[in-house]
């Protein structure tokens, strides 16, 4: 479930008074957080994880998987149309970012590189995301 639109902040100032300085780095400017740093790697119950930035549900649990990589990964969304891609170029390399579809907050990134049956591992920061357990 996510807020609607008129109730997400609409000025970077009021995004600063609702997240955490890492939340506001990694949503609104695009950070990362370092490599093994979520608490939400090792997650294991069932259960939604959702936009720290809306409470939109993006991944659930039963669609995680260990990569390995330091970041929570996924074979699959949640529900298509909550998260979009875009073409990231930046950093010399050439990757499609992931975001949430309802604010905008950026998540990170996917990769053709995951399990069956979808082949994709979108590997997201852990600040990105909160877990609601079933």
């Amino acid at each position: 479930m996510s807020e609607s639109e008129e109730e997400l902040p609409g000025s970077d100032e009021e995004w600063r008074e609702i997240l955490s300085d890492e939340e506001y780095r990694i949503l609104r400017e695009s950070g990362t957080e370092p490599r093994f740093s979520s608490d939400l790697i090792d997650v294991e119950g069932e259960g939604v994880f959702t936009c720290a930035g809306c409470g939109t549900e993006l991944f659930d649990s039963d669609r995680k998987f260990e990569s390995e990589t330091g970041w929570p990964s996924f074979w699959d969304v949640y529900q298509e149309g909550n998260v979009e891609t875009r073409a990231d170029n930046s950093h010399g390399m050439q990757r499609t970012e992931v975001v949430c579809a309802e604010c905008g907050g950026h998540l990170g990134h996917v990769f053709d590189d995951g399990p069956e049956p979808t082949g994709k591992r979108y590997c997201i920061n852990g600040a990105a995301l909160d877990f609601e357990s079933e």
